[in-house]
């Protein structure tokens, strides 16, 4: 009876210490947690020559989620489904971040938009990915939005996914003359401790015609399957947009939206659920997806930009579907668009190219 006694006593102390545990971890997640200010003016970098852009000349853009630089294509993701919540190493983290910052820089684009760079993350092993991206391109104004600086997430067990801090970086050849960060709307459940912030950064870039050329940076939610959500923040960027627009001002729009660009909503029972159809019809007037000035075959044969990260890339096995692209408005032509083929080398997703002409 002693024996048990003491055996009880044990457990009970174990189990008093694991709740308190427990208990002090929630506290500190709701504690912690913070959003970024909405309308947050950011520091732009200045490197490019001093030019203004001109109309008809054909200019460039491209768009890459780096995936944290953890994406090798044997990766796969918890979040997903997967297995991992940090990247390989932290030498793996090197090389991959180095060698989409070099795939970048071989498309010499006129403007580059990076997604899901870390400056300081647990999951990363603590590289700071826009320095090395910075040396990549380092003759080009950059801007650096912050979508989160998240608390420690002590989950999975075996591997907590840690703290986090991560956002988009814009790298531009000709001058930036400001930057501003938007806040868009997230869950207000426990969900946003997984979704975390989000934003995207709207940039000015002059035109010698009197104008500016504005460039929206985003990445839209993942894994909410709100419709509240989502809706609002499409409505809130198409809103801001058209502001722009009816200023007279020339608006590229680019990054990873997070659903599926090549489908219909009349689709989406055919889809996954993280991956829905984009509505169309919440484009403000005057604005398309460049994806859909191609023709339908030429849109059916588009390279997916990005890949699920459930289990390591196996071609013809694992789900793939188009998640990054751009949104112009008609005073823009698109001349080419490519979503560009690299078997998802460095991220789970791979870049899109555009070539364009101001009006």
């Amino acid at each position: 009876m002693k024996t048990a006694k003491k055996i009880f006593k044990i457990i009970g102390i174990i189990l008093g210490v694991i709740i308190f545990a427990l208990i002090g971890y929630i506290i500190y997640l709701f504690a912690s947690y913070h959003r970024i200010e909405d309308n947050l003016p950011l520091e732009v970098e200045s490197h490019a020559a001093d030019a203004e852009l001109t109309t008809e000349k054909e200019y460039s853009a491209l768009t890459y989620n780096i995936g944290f630089g953890a994406y090798t294509p044997d990766f796969s993701f918890f979040m997903d489904g997967g297995k991992f919540s940090w990247a390989k190493s932290k030498d793996s983290v090197l090389k991959t971040v180095q060698g989409a910052g070099e795939l970048v820089t071989s498309y010499d684009p006129d403007f580059a938009l990076i997604e899901e760079v870390d400056l300081n993350s647990t999951r990363s092993y603590h590289v700071n990915e826009y320095s090395i991206l910075k040396e990549c391109l380092a003759d080009y104004d950059t801007v650096f939005a912050q979508n989160y600086d998240s608390a420690f997430l002590f989950y999975p067990f075996t591997q907590p996914h840690g703290k986090s801090r991560s956002g988009l970086a814009l790298f531009s050849r000709y001058p930036v003359t400001d930057s501003l960060r938007r806040r868009f709307p997230v869950s207000t459940s426990f969900s946003k401790f997984f979704d975390l912030d989000r934003c995207y950064s709207i940039s000015r870039v002059p035109v010698d015609n009197g104008k500016e050329f504005v460039i929206f940076e985003l990445h839209m939610s993942a894994y909410g399957n709100s419709d509240a959500i989502r809706e609002g923040q499409i409505r809130m960027l198409a809103e801001d947009m058209q502001k722009e627009y009816e200023a007279g001002n020339y608006v590229l729009c680019g990054g990873d939206f997070n659903h599926d660009l090549k489908a219909s909503e009349d689709d989406s029972a055919d889809k996954e659920s993280w991956a829905y159809p984009f509505p169309r019809e919440e484009l403000p007037e005057h604005f398309a997806f460049c994806i859909d000035q191609l023709t339908a075959q030429e849109k059916n044969d588009l390279w997916d930009s990005a890949r699920n990260a459930d289990m390591e890339y196996v071609p013809g096995v694992t789900y793939t579907v188009t998640l990054d692209g751009f949104i112009i408005s008609d005073n823009i032509e698109c001349v080419s668009y490519e979503d560009i083929n690299t078997g998802y080398s460095y991220s789970d997703h791979d870049p899109v190219y555009l070539k364009f002409r101001l009006k």
